[in-house]
């Protein structure tokens, strides 16, 4: 078998992200994930994006629910203009590197890095003695899922800023271990007027299909009755908008509406202050509401259309995950060699 590689190498710009496929998806994800991503490939970038189910069993799925939802979220990829010609689509289950990967960062990684991940302590809550050990342990298979490509970016919202960089230590220890140059420190890439979309029931939230209340989001599969209702509903204050950005200061509800419609707009929220200053929400609502509808029918309906065909879907995951794995698994059985196991059996 080959020998480890020793040599500096230079790592190729290569974004990799994904998404849970366990609910539907919303605003948030479009405005923090979808578009970027779509903006990415057309930057001529190589794209690899993945719907990681096996994220989503952490917590109990039901198992129809799954594969409807992953169908679903592939389906919105595609219609927020994802081209699976130019990016690699695939779900996670299918590309076993993930896995394999996964439990060798479970050897790299510490018990002090994954004590410290802020989002189990937020989902697990005071239930942590009886949550999944795959809950506490899978900041290393999403560590997996970005250096099985050795992606170079990863876009992430604010919220996931954390995972990246227990990434980077994982990158980093396995490379000083075995005194090798094999995974890039992979950079997050953090941008956008909306890379974090609140409530529109509580600005101090996070915008999540969790939430009890459909009120305080805005999904994907919505209408464009739904969008324009809920929008027209979201929270805000008695104040009418302010001059500059500073004025919403203390006002989250209605500095998420304008976060919100700078992203649709492809605006800065310092140009849509100066656009609706001294509105009051009474106007500045129906406008966002009537973007919202423009920009997110077209998504709507187009999901709705590719749902009719879930065969379709099927095939276009099962070949994004042939292109996926002929790039891991060569990586990983390098990962092999250089930890030191016997790679002797014909394939």
């Amino acid at each position: 078998m080959s020998e480890p590689v020793q040599t500096p190498q230079t790592f190729p710009t290569r974004i990799f992200s994904g998404i849970q496929p366990s609910g539907g998806l919303t605003l948030g994800n479009y405005l923090g994930a979808l578009k970027r991503f779509v903006q990415k490939q057309d930057e001529g970038i190589e794209t690899i994006y993945c719907l990681v189910d096996m994220h989503a069993i952490t917590t109990w799925q039901d198992p129809a629910k799954l594969r409807q939802q992953t169908r679903e979220a592939a389906a919105g990829f595609i219609a927020a203009g994802i081209d699976p010609a130019r990016s690699i689509l695939f779900n996670q289950s299918q590309v076993t590197a993930h896995a394999e990967l996964g439990w060798i960062f479970n050897c790299v990684a510490r018990m002090g890095w994954m004590s410290r991940m802020t989002q189990f302590k937020d989902k697990a809550g005071k239930n942590s003695e009886n949550v999944s050990l795959g809950l506490y342990a899978y900041p290393a298979l999403m560590a997996a899922d970005i250096l099985a490509y050795k992606a170079t970016h990863v876009p992430v919202g604010e919220d996931q800023k954390q995972h990246i960089e227990l990434t980077r230590d994982i990158a980093l220890k396995f490379n000083n271990d075995y005194k090798v140059n094999f995974f890039p420190i992979t950079e997050p890439v953090i941008e956008g007027a909306a890379t974090r979309v609140m409530s529109l029931r509580d600005g101090t939230k996070k915008m999540s299909k969790s939430d009890p209340s459909d009120q305080s989001r805005i999904n994907l599969t919505d209408d464009a009755d739904t969008i324009a209702k809920k929008f027209r509903k979201a929270k805000t204050d008695a104040e009418p908008l302010p001059s500059d950005l500073e004025g919403l200061s203390g006002r989250p509800d209605a500095r998420n509406l304008i976060n919100v419609y700078a992203a649709l707009a492809d605006m800065t929220p310092e140009a849509v202050i100066t656009e609706y200053a001294g509105a009051q929400f009474g106007t500045f609502k129906p406008a966002l509401a009537d973007l919202a509808v423009a920009k997110l029918s077209p998504i709507t309906s187009k999901m709705s259309q590719l749902m009719q065909d879930p065969a379709e879907i099927d095939r276009i995951l099962g070949e994004g995950a042939t292109r996926a794995d002929a790039i891991a698994r060569p990586i990983v059985d390098q990962v092999y060699d250089i930890i030191g196991m016997i790679r002797s059996r014909q394939v």
